[in-house]
């Protein structure tokens, strides 16, 4: 059930979205630099009217580096709230290109989706995001391949950072600086006061939640404070173990989640 607040809070989001979507529609469809920018000013934007609060620590990619992110995943949240450091697009699912207005909006940010149950599938994304890394796009992909439970982090899955071993390789058009980018996303406090234990799973959408309750609860609900720490490149090229430079960027995201909740809002 929405609030007041929640109310208002979407009367200034669906305007904006409908706004957006032909805007970055005709951007993507032309191959504009600017489809790069649009998701970038509209998820500002987005986390704006929520009130939520981003503090970011660590070093980002410089924009020239071909960057792999792997990330934690907690929430739907979790998007709006890492589009709003660069300009990037992410590795999905394949079912989100089927949900309404989700599904639209991750193509229109340039999602690469997988399905996960076909390896044929996998190879195909991994090839997909090659080229998107040849190209410096900065790509995300949440590396547990599903949300916590907002208490914990799930191991990382390696096999789509075969992606990155692809770029490195390809003989025609190989990549120069492969970088994995270990990126930790934590909601450390809601309203200004600090995230106890027993209120963490509230941000969190996982298993078998409805989307529309949890999105309502978020948008009447009063505003998160999010830390974001970026970890430092781990190298990567054709001769890198792709298990265990997965495992050490999974290490990197653990130990910055535990110091973002130590140190609070």
């Amino acid at each position: 059930m929405l609030s007041l607040r929640g109310i208002l809070r979407l009367s200034l989001i669906v305007p904006a979205t409908l706004v957006g979507i032909p805007l970055q529609a005709l951007a993507v469809r032309l191959d504009s630099r600017v489809a790069r920018l649009i998701p970038l000013v509209y998820h500002r934007f987005i986390c704006r009217v929520l009130g939520i609060r981003i503090k970011v620590a660590g070093r980002p990619p410089n924009g020239r580096e071909a960057a792999l992110i792997l990330a934690n995943h907690i929430s739907w949240l979790d998007i709006p709230v890492i589009s709003t450091l660069m300009p990037l697009s992410f590795i999905a699912k394949a079912e989100v290109n089927s949900w309404p207005v989700i599904g639209l909006l991750a193509r229109l940010q340039r999602t690469v989706f997988i399905d996960r149950t076909r390896r044929k599938a996998t190879a195909a994304a991994n090839v997909e995001v090659a080229h998107r890394l040849r190209r410096g796009d900065a790509m995300v992909l949440f590396a547990e391949g599903t949300t916590g439970d907002g208490l914990r982090i799930l191991p990382f899955r390696s096999a789509l950072v075969g992606a990155a071993r692809d770029a490195v390789t390809d003989a025609e058009a190989p990549a120069s600086e492969i970088v994995l980018r270990p990126l930790a996303i934590t909601y450390v406090g809601r309203h200004g006061l600090p995230l106890g234990r027993n209120e963490r799973p509230a941000i969190a959408w996982h298993g078998d939640m409805e989307l529309a309750p949890h999105l309502a609860a978020v948008v009447s609900g009063a505003p998160f404070d999010v830390r974001i720490t970026w970890g430092e490149p781990i190298a990567f090229n054709g001769g890198t173990d792709r298990k265990a430079a997965t495992k050490a960027a999974e290490d990197v995201v653990r130990a910055a989640a535990r110091a973002a909740r130590a140190s609070g809002p």
